[in-house]
C-alpha cells in the first residue's frame, strides 16, 4: 500500500469512527432525575407516574427518587449529589426544605445539568432555572374568596383553623396560607411574617400534608376553640384528616372546609360534602413539561421560558364547588372530574 493510499485509508477510518460516535452519542437515552417530597402522598405518585409516562415517550431515562417524608431534606440532597456523579442533564425537584436545598441545587448548576422545581418554588425562586407549577398564591386566594363569599356576613365573626405543611413553612405553604387570608379579606401588612395577625384565626397546625396530620391539628385547634366554624387546609389529606376530627365530634356538618389540590378522590369528597371548595392543579402537566424540558435542553441547551409576568411557568387552577358563588369563577365536581391532576 501506497503512503498515500495509508493516509486515506487512516482518514477514512477516523471518519468513520466520529461517525460511529456521534451516532452512539445520539443513540443513548437523555439521563434525567425526579425527586419528590415523598412517595406516600397521592399527588407525587401522580408526578411520578406522568413524569415517567412522558421519559418514555421522549426516550428520557428517568431514575426517581424521594423522601421519606415531607420535610426530609438530607435524603433530597443525597438524590442530587447521585444524579450529578450519574452524569444526569437534569433534575425536577419538589423541595422538602426550600432554603435547605439551595445549595445542593446551585452545585448541581454547576455542574452544568437543568434544575426545574416542580410545585414548589425554591427560596429564592431564582435558585432554579425554572419552575413549573400551580401560581399558589392564586390558589389560596380562589378558596379564600369563595369562602368569605359563602359564609356571607357570618365572615365577620368567623373561627378559622390553619391546617399548615411543615415548620419550615415552605414556599407552597406560605403562598397558599397568604394567598387563601387574602383573598377571605385579611389584610397582609408585611408579606415576610407567617403568621398573619387577625382576631378571627383561632390557630395554625402542621400536618405534614398528611391525614393524620390533619386529624391531629385539627382535634389540638378544636381544643382551644370548639366553635371553630372555617377550615383552611394546606391539601386534601390534610382536609380528611379535619373532616374526620370534625365528624368524631358531630360537627361535620357545620364547618366549612376549604383546600387545594383537585386530585380525583378530593374532587369526589367535594361531591360528597366533606371539601366545600377545592382549588385543582396539574401535577402531570408539571411533570410532562419539566421532562421536555430537560429532553429539549439536552439537544438544544436552551432553558424553559417563566409565564407572562411571572417568575415561574404557570400550569393553572381551577376552583371545584358544588356551591358557586357569584364573582368567583368556579367549576362543577363534573367537571373537575374531567380535569382532576391534568388526566
Amino acid at each position: 500500500m501506497t503512503k498515500k493510499n495509508l493516509l486515506a485509508t487512516v482518514a477514512a477510518a477516523s471518519v468513520a469512527g466520529a461517525l460511529a460516535a456521534s451516532a452512539a452519542a445520539q443513540a443513548a437515552p437523555v439521563e434525567a432525575c425526579l425527586i419528590t417530597k415523598t412517595d406516600s402522598n397521592p399527588y407525587f405518585v401522580t408526578m411520578r407516574t406522568g413524569a415517567k409516562s412522558e421519559a418514555r415517550k421522549l426516550g428520557v431515562d428517568l431514575k426517581t427518587y424521594a423522601g421519606k417524608y415531607d420535610g426530609d431534606n438530607q435524603t433530597q440532597v443525597s438524590a442530587i449529589e447521585s444524579c450529578i456523579a450519574d452524569g444526569a442533564k437534569g433534575i425536577l425537584i419538589t423541595p422538602s426544605d426550600t432554603k435547605a436545598i439551595v445549595p445542593t441545587v446551585e452545585k448541581a448548576r454547576q455542574a452544568g445539568l437543568l434544575v426545574i422545581a416542580l410545585d414548589t418554588p425554591l427560596s429564592p425562586v431564582s435558585a432554579a432555572d425554572m419552575t413549573f407549577a400551580t401560581d399558589n398564591f392564586q390558589a389560596g386566594r380562589l378558596i379564600g374568596q369563595w369562602a368569605h363569599a359563602h359564609l356571607g356576613d357570618k365572615a365577620r365573626d368567623a373561627k378559622i383553623a390553619m391546617l399548615d405543611l411543615a415548620v419550615s413553612h415552605p414556599t407552597v405553604g406560605f403562598d397558599r396560607d397568604h394567598g387563601f387570608l387574602s383573598g377571605f379579606g385579611v389584610k397582609i401588612a408585611n408579606p415576610e411574617q407567617f403568621n398573619v395577625p387577625d382576631p378571627r384565626i383561632v390557630g395554625h397546625a402542621v400536618t405534614g400534608g398528611a391525614e393524620e396530620g390533619g386529624q391531629k391539628g385539627m382535634e389540638s385547634l378544636l381544643a382551644r376553640n370548639p366553635d371553630i366554624t372555617l377550615v383552611y387546609a394546606i391539601n386534601e389529606p390534610a382536609a380528611f384528616g379535619a373532616y374526620q376530627a370534625l365528624k368524631s365530634v358531630g360537627k361535620a356538618g357545620d364547618v366549612t372546609i376549604v383546600a387545594i389540590d383537585g386530585s380525583c378522590t378530593g374532587v369526589k369528597g367535594v361531591k360528597a360534602g366533606m371539601i366545600a371548595a377545592d382549588s385543582q392543579q396539574y401535577p402531570l402537566k408539571m411533570a410532562a413539561l419539566g421532562v421536555k424540558a430537560i429532553a429539549d435542553f439536552a439537544k438544544t441547551g436552551q432553558k424553559p421560558q417563566a409565564s407572562a409576568g411571572k417568575d415561574f411557568y404557570d400550569t393553572g387552577t381551577k376552583l371545584v364547588t358544588a356551591h358557586p358563588e357569584p364573582g368567583v369563577p368556579s367549576i362543577t365536581p363534573a367537571e373537575g372530574a374531567k380535569l382532576c391532576w391534568g388526566k
